[in-house]
């Protein structure tokens, strides 16, 4: 529709002024109807959080989204304006974003009673109906709500109880909008009865004027479970006027997990040909997994999907930087660049008592080294799976799918690889392995031609061994050694990086 400036114009063209909820619920049915994607980018939570949140929506609830870090609470919260009018209808120079014909101030309504439908009127976009605040301890009553401008007062000769002396907070500037508030719990008690009568009532009470405004607010809140218990408390008759309360959780699927580090993680590095096998995804988000099982980790705190998001980051970054170094046409990451995800992974990962003693690097490496052994299962047959054979026979050499690979090393033979060797070197010294190109072959399926996925995937498999206790592995000065398990216990020179204790 063509944008009148008057209120004249506005009751002659036949609009219809909705308050927020109605709005919001009348577009929200537009999009079901037609098919239309609801929170786009949003992965993971399209049988769960999604239809609760629409459910909410449908019933014209304010909502409070309950969940641990990391889990797109705060990025479903600022794709709800998306439900709003692109564009709605306000008087001009309003605080308050004021419907036309109902003002609400004392300012407008004197306006309207002077000019009648003669008053203008300005279009306000989308965007500006939104706002958020972070609770922190010090977010005071006059941040959310207001309080009295004295130097307003002196200037306009106006009595503190007049409403021209208010300087409104955030939450009225708010009106005919969404606000949001972040981290409810970590508001103080007294600030969140504050938000009684918002929420219910529409009554701001300012320095003891009362003051009865009819806001009209879609109201939603985040909370971390934690906060209930170890830095805030939600109070109960606050808790009591959310009509919905919402859980969120992590992804639940490794293919949910690598989509949004997929959609997340900046990998596209500017000329260069980035290729990341498939399996390398599936170890970066098999460390989250197994995070958030670990004995040594925080459950409460959570595991932040942001983790796999640097990690990978991180991971590509290393093998970015061999490139530039050497000069090589593709950026292919290498198991040994796994330990350059270190740096990405210990700031996320909380620990309890026991994994702070047994240190965070330490932690993180068996994690990792955890993840490597669970993805390999999902392509190579199990290396502790052992095959039955006659009683009484004895076995002087493995002959299992791993028994050449095994044997040479325990022959005396090893492997170095340093994260900055070329590519020519690291294929060659990885091809010295008897049965372990064929071995990769026969399980991978990866194109012959394909040689810098190969000769990663081969190194996958020494380190698999490894943490299924068939090698052993040293890690010194970034450079990574795979050697014969009983020589190096014999020698007391093995550094395994996936203590099974931890």
């Amino acid at each position: 529709m063509n944008r009148t400036s008057t209120i004249a114009e506005l009751r002659r063209s036949g609009y219809e002024v909705l308050t927020v909820k109605n709005e919001i619920r009348k577009n929200l049915i537009e999009r079901l109807k037609n098919n239309k994607p609801l929170f786009p980018g949003i992965i993971g939570y399209e049988k769960t959080v999604v239809p609760a949140v629409v459910n909410s929506l449908l019933a014209r609830h304010d909502i409070l989204l309950l969940g641990l870090r990391g889990q797109a609470k705060s990025r479903l919260v600022r794709m709800l304006p998306s439900f709003l009018d692109e564009h709605i209808p306000a008087i001009k120079g309003s605080e308050l974003n004021e419907n036309p014909f109902q003002p609400l101030t004392k300012r407008s309504i004197e306006l309207v009673r002077e000019y009648g439908d003669d008053v203008e009127i300005e279009w306000i976009h989308r965007d500006q109906r939104f706002s958020e605040k972070l609770a922190t301890p010090d977010v005071t009553i006059a941040d959310l709500i207001g309080d009295i401008d004295p130097i307003k007062a002196a200037t306009q000769r106006l009595h503190y109880a007049h409403e021209g002396a208010i300087h409104f907070g955030i939450i009225p500037r708010t009106n005919r909008g969404i606000f949001a508030i972040n981290e409810l719990p970590d508001l103080q008690p007294r600030i969140q009865v504050g938000l009684f009568n918002i929420m219910e009532e529409k009554d701001i009470q300012i320095r003891g004027f009362n003051i009865r405004i009819p806001l009209d607010l879609l109201v939603v809140f985040t909370a971390n479970p934690e906060d209930y218990t170890n830095r805030g408390n939600l109070i109960t008759p606050l808790k009591d006027r959310i009509d919905s309360q919402i859980h969120t959780h992590y992804p639940r699927s490794i293919d949910d997990a690598i989509a949004i580090t997929t959609q997340e993680a900046w990998t596209e590095r500017e000329g260069q040909n980035v290729i990341i096998p498939h399996y390398f995804r599936e170890i970066v988000e098999q460390i989250a997994f197994e995070a958030r099982k670990s004995e040594f980790v925080d459950q409460k705190s959570g595991v932040s999907a942001r983790l796999s998001i640097s990690a990978m980051e991180s991971l590509v970054s290393n093998a970015e930087r061999r490139s530039i170094i050497l000069q090589e046409r593709f950026v292919v990451p290498r198991i040994c660049d796994l330990q350059h995800i270190l740096p990405g992974m210990t700031g996320k990962v909380e620990l309890v008592f026991e994994g702070e003693q047994e240190g965070s690097m330490k932690v993180s490496k068996a994690l990792i080294g955890k993840a490597v052994r669970f993805v390999f299962q999902n392509y190579f047959p199990d290396p502790l799976k052992r095959k039955g054979r006659p009683h009484g026979e004895t076995k002087q050499t493995d002959d299992s799918e791993y028994g050449r690979i095994v044997n040479w090393f325990e022959a005396g033979n090893k492997v170095e690889i340093a994260d900055d060797i070329p590519f020519e070197a690291y294929q060659r010294e990885l091809e010295r392995v008897p049965g372990l190109l064929e071995t990769t072959k026969k399980h991978m399926k990866i194109p012959a031609d394909n040689r810098h996925e190969l000769s990663s995937a081969m190194e996958f498999v020494l380190d698999a061994l490894h943490q299924c206790s068939k090698i052993a592995k040293d890690e010194v000065d970034r450079v990574t050694s795979y050697k014969d398990m009983i020589g190096s216990i014999f020698t007391g020179n093995e550094i395994n990086t996936e203590d099974e204790d931890v």
